[in-house]
C-alpha cells in the first residue's frame, strides 16, 4: 500500500467551506440517497450543485498516465464514475477504458457506456484493468460493504489502483470528525487514519489510498 493523492492538481476550493448541522439536514442527505437528479444537478445543499464538465479532469487523467505507465493498450476502471468526465478524457488519450456507477441518472448523461451496478460486485473477471479508480465509493458505503468494494478493486486489477477514504486524524481529532460528518452526504464510513490502514490490510488492498479529510477539503465550522 502507498499513501499518494493520484489526483494531486485537482481545484480544491480557494475559500473555506463554512459548515454547521443546519447547513446539510436529513432532508438534504435523503435527496442526495437517490443520486438523481436533484444531487447531481440540483441545489448545491442536496449534492453537487451541478456537475459539468469545465476541464478539469483533463490534467488528471495525465497525470494518471504518467504515474502508472499507461499507453494505448492499457486498460483503466473507474469504480463510481459519475458522468464520466474522467473516462473520456483518458479515452481521448488513447486508453481503453470501462466505468461503473450505482446511479442510472449519471450513467445516462456519461459518453462512455458505463455499467449500472453495486460497488461492492464488478462484472469483471479478475485482473482485467492495469488501473483501477475508485474515488469516494468506498467510505459511502457501510463497513461490511466498504471491505467487499476494496476486494473487488483489488480483484479486478493487475495491481494498480487508487482509491480514496473518509478520514479525520486520530481520536482526538473529534472537530475533523464532526466536520466531515456535517459537510458530507452521503459518507457512512468515516475513520481515523490509522482505522483506515487496519481496513485496508485486511481487506488485501495493496493500491494506493489518499485521505479525504476536513483540512483536504478545506472544511471549517461556521461561527
Amino acid at each position: 500500500m502507498r499513501e499518494f493523492d493520484a489526483f494531486a492538481g485537482y481545484p480544491e476550493p480557494a475559500v473555506p467551506r463554512y459548515v454547521s448541522p443546519a447547513l446539510r439536514t436529513i432532508h438534504n442527505r435523503i435527496a442526495a440517497s437517490y443520486r438523481d437528479k436533484a444531487f447531481y444537478d440540483g441545489d448545491r445543499a442536496n449534492g453537487y450543485g451541478g456537475m459539468v464538465d469545465d476541464g478539469r479532469w483533463g490534467p488528471i487523467a495525465d497525470g494518471l498516465i504518467r504515474e502508472y505507465g499507461l499507453g494505448t493498450n492499457s486498460s483503466v476502471l473507474q469504480v463510481g464514475a459519475h458522468k464520466g468526465f474522467l473516462l473520456d478524457e483518458l479515452h481521448r488519450r488513447g486508453i481503453r477504458v470501462s466505468g461503473t456507477e450505482v446511479s442510472r441518472y449519471a450513467a445516462k448523461q456519461s459518453k462512455i457506456h458505463l455499467y449500472v451496478c453495486p460497488f461492492t460486485d464488478l462484472p469483471y473477471d479478475e485482473e482485467s484493468f492495469d488501473l483501477v479508480v475508485c474515488a469516494s465509493p468506498v467510505y459511502t458505503l457501510n463497513l461490511a460493504d466498504a471491505i467487499r468494494c476494496l476486494r473487488e478493486v483489488q480483484r479486478v486489477s493487475r495491481g494498480r489502483s487508487f482509491v480514496t477514504l473518509g478520514a479525520y486524524e486520530d481520536e482526538r481529532d473529534i472537530d475533523g470528525l464532526m466536520l466531515m460528518r456535517y459537510w458530507l452526504l452521503l459518507g457512512c464510513t468515516v475513520l481515523t487514519k490509522a482505522d483506515w490502514r487496519a481496513v485496508l490490510e485486511h481487506a488485501g488492498y495493496t493500491g494506493d489510498y489518499r485521505f479525504d479529510t476536513a483540512k483536504t477539503l478545506n472544511l471549517v465550522r461556521e461561527k
